[in-house]
């Protein structure tokens, strides 16, 4: 048997100053997807996801609560992970940079950057954003704020720095080279734009706070916290020792998923990082939107922040995943409201596809013996409807690969419009009388075409998705992708459950909106 091709998808390490939010959910949702798609193709996944713990902000935030920053970030990671439990994500990994697999692999990228003449000792004078854990040239600020709108200060203290201004040109030649290496393109069109406007040494350590990751053989020196949080991606896979084959197995990432405020870290910095060290860069970056909440930007002062708890408790997990993902396409920034998310569960979910499954699967408990029909001749309309689920699952997997998982949900939907109008058109109660062997083979392609689809909303959808096999008697061994080809078609005499609804309808807003 073939190895299975690896795929290595993480999420950034989320900043533990604060609480998860809609966009740490959303992110690591999107990865999620992927990951369990990618899975039940028979690759061999690895889906990482971690909390990034050091740095001023880190510190400072600890001090304001009275806290050791060690206690302070054991806390609020461990809210981390409970987002990870409720949203029900699959990840193979959770990375902390405080551990200490962590810092040895850190120190070791240090030690290779600066034995290749990479990492110099200077002094830095110029102005930093706390909030942003970022550095910004005099011609960057607005109104004397970073480009964020993040207060700045002036900071001169001895700083390490890391030879970026080296590297513009094979950076260039290395996008060049790799024209998706980051999607979507008008994000890498800001990229290139950003390297052509010229590159300075970037300053790679402070002494001005303790909190971090301590330079080797210079103590009193920390580690910049982006040099430190980048290098998790390959920390978590056992670099530099690798004792147990991950590092080999699964470097260089598939894509790094973002949030497009973190994009010039990741396609600028880290891979100028890694090719320094002589170590490959990864192959790609995505940096997705930002939402917003019934048109007004998400704020804490404002207090409009979505808690992802509430959302679940308030629709179902499910339903949750399911507006996310396909609300938006991924990379664009989105707008959440309470009507836009009632009119998906209410239209695709509870319609579309939740009343496709009830109407099939109540016609053939009542009009086949609680069992999987014997299809009679296949007509040229049951065919079509049978290419078209058929096909899902290449549109899928092209769509999947650029992770355009919101497209992957419309291909789907499609299908599931089409076997709608395939019912309508059908008419399988009046063939009851009619034409008895004729009903059983268009609710046969009916089942069919249902059993496909819910195999591929699996990765979107994965416990609604469950009931439906459930209700088609699919063993566990026959809902990979695998099962997709004629082999795993749905076999005559099966006997099937009593069915049962898997969306339910909202009749109001349960935000009183």
């Amino acid at each position: 048997m073939a190895a299975r091709a690896a795929y290595y998808i993480t999420t950034p390490i989320y900043y533990v100053n604060d609480s998860p939010h809609i966009g740490h959910a959303y992110t690591t949702l999107a990865c999620d997807a992927l990951a369990r798609f990618m899975r039940l193709d028979g690759r061999d996944v690895r889906f990482l996801t971690g909390t990034d713990e050091h740095g001023q902000k880190v510190e400072k935030a600890a001090r304001d609560r009275g806290m050791d920053p060690q206690a302070f970030t054991d806390e609020v990671s461990t809210r981390f992970r409970e987002l990870v439990r409720v949203m029900g994500f699959s990840q193979d990994d959770f990375i902390r940079t405080t551990e200490p697999r962590h810092k040895q692999a850190v120190q070791h990228l240090w030690q290779k950057l600066l034995d290749a003449g990479e990492i110099y000792l200077g002094a830095y004078a110029g102005w930093y954003s706390v909030r942003d854990e970022a550095f910004y040239a005099e011609s960057e600020l607005v109104a004397g704020k970073a480009p964020t709108g993040a207060p700045v200060e002036w900071v001169e203290e001895p700083s390490y720095f890391f030879r970026l201004s080296a590297w513009q040109d094979r950076l260039l030649a290395f996008y060049d080279a790799h024209p998706d290496f980051v999607l979507p393109e008008s994000r890498f069109n800001e990229v290139r734009s950003f390297v052509k406007g010229g590159l300075n040494d970037l300053s790679v350590s402070r002494t001005t706070f303790a909190w971090g990751v301590p330079v080797p053989n210079d103590p009193a020196h920390v580690m910049y916290v982006w040099l430190d949080a980048l290098t998790n991606y390959i920390s978590a896979l056992g670099y530099p020792e690798d004792a147990d084959g991950l590092y080999a197995r699964f470097w260089p990432c598939d894509v790094h998923v973002v949030g497009k405020d973190i994009l010039r870290f990741h396609a600028v910095y880290w891979p100028a990082f890694l090719m320094a060290a002589g170590l490959e860069p990864p192959k790609r970056v995505f940096a997705h939107g930002w939402w917003t909440n019934e048109g007004q930007k998400i704020s804490k002062s404002v207090g409009n922040v979505i808690d992802p708890h509430e959302l679940i408790e308030r629709y179902g997990l499910d339903a949750t995943r399911y507006f996310l993902l396909r609300e938006v396409p991924f990379g664009n920034d989105g707008d959440f409201s309470h009507a836009a998310m009632l009119r998906r569960m209410n239209s695709d979910l509870a319609n579309d596809y939740g009343n496709l499954c009830q109407r099939v699967l109540s016609m053939i408990g009542k009009n086949c013996d609680a069992a999987i029909p014997r299809p009679g001749p296949i007509e040229p309309a049951d065919q079509a409807l049978l290419d078209q689920a058929a096909g899902l699952l290449g549109t899928c997997r092209r769509l999947m690969e650029r992770q355009a998982s919101h497209a992957a949900l419309e291909a789907i939907w499609a299908v599931i419009a089409e076997a709608n109008r395939y019912v309508d058109t059908q008419a399988p109660w009046a063939l009851r009388k009619s034409d008895p062997e004729r009903m059983a083979t268009v609710l046969w392609v009916l089942a069919e075409t249902i059993r496909r689809v819910a195999i591929l909303t699996q990765p979107f959808m994965p416990d609604a998705s469950a009931q439906i096999l459930d209700q088609l008697a699919q063993p566990a061994e026959l809902r990979s992708f695998q099962a997709l080809d004629d082999k795993g078609a749905l076999v005559a005499g099966t006997a099937l459950p009593k069915p049962a609804g898997v969306f339910p309808r909202l009749v109001e807003d349960p935000a009183g909106a």
